[in-house]
């Protein structure tokens, strides 16, 4: 597969992000790349690898898990699907959240969404969503494990599903939820070079975020904010 994935779903107009309580964090101040931090190797990130280590996790230390709230609604549970596509390279399905939404709408995003009160539990809730959103049938899914709850300022609770997903030839998308999907290298998101750390001060608070922007063709996919910091949780624990 090509190190610029093609996009999977052809749209028409560009989605015009909307961020929830930050201006446009592509201009907030760099504040620093890791680069010195060593990738995770090529061979941990085969599908019998990843099967083995959420079978026997290692200890490890999450790094980025909750943001700073600015919002004084009560809390959703919630859950997302982590996609490894098997691929002959493996990589990450990702969705482009419509401009519509009222909240995170036209950022980057895992299939996910919040959980009901008849799901038995975080895996059932992302298996759901995800065929929901994008159409990713049920079958084509292997469950691997759970990532720690990610706790956004949008006051969602979300628990990341690992999962390895077999590829199928088409998705179906929500309209008014989803505007488009795309793959990113699994080896991309797994490489610190590529994991910037921004900055800036808003109504009077310093925030700090993760960023993992991804040049798919000609256009620039800005991975940021609770995705990037549930994949940096990923990177920690491969890397472990």
């Amino acid at each position: 597969m090509p190190t610029s994935a093609p996009s999977l779903l052809a749209v028409s107009g560009a989605e015009i992000p909307r961020y929830t309580g930050i201006t446009d964090p592509r201009e907030a101040p760099l504040i620093g790349i890791d680069s010195g931090l060593p990738a995770v190797p090529a061979a941990q990130q085969t599908p019998q690898a990843l099967r083995q280590r959420f079978a026997q996790p290692p200890l490890w230390q999450p790094e980025d898990m909750i943001e700073k709230r600015f919002t004084d609604r009560l809390p959703f549970d919630a859950a997302v699907l982590v996609p490894i596509v098997l691929r002959e390279e493996p990589t990450v399905l990702l969705t482009v959240r419509s401009a519509g939404l009222s909240t995170h709408s036209g950022q980057i995003a895992f299939p996910g969404g919040k959980r009901d009160p008849q799901d038995g539990s975080a895996e059932v809730t992302a298996v759901r969503e995800a065929h929901e959103e994008v159409g990713l049938t049920p079958r084509n899914v292997e469950v691997l494990g759970r990532l720690p709850v990610y706790v956004t300022g949008t006051a969602f609770h979300i628990t990341p599903v690992v999962a390895l997903i077999h590829p199928q030839p088409s998705y179906f998308p929500t309209p008014g939820e989803v505007a488009d999907l795309f793959e990113v290298p699994l080896s991309f998101l797994l490489n610190p070079a590529h994991h910037e750390r921004h900055g800036m001060q808003w109504q009077g608070v310093d925030r700090e975020w993760f960023a993992m922007p991804y040049q798919d063709g000609l256009q620039q996919r800005y991975i940021w904010g609770a995705t990037a910091g549930m994949l940096r949780n990923l990177y920690r624990f491969l890397s472990a």
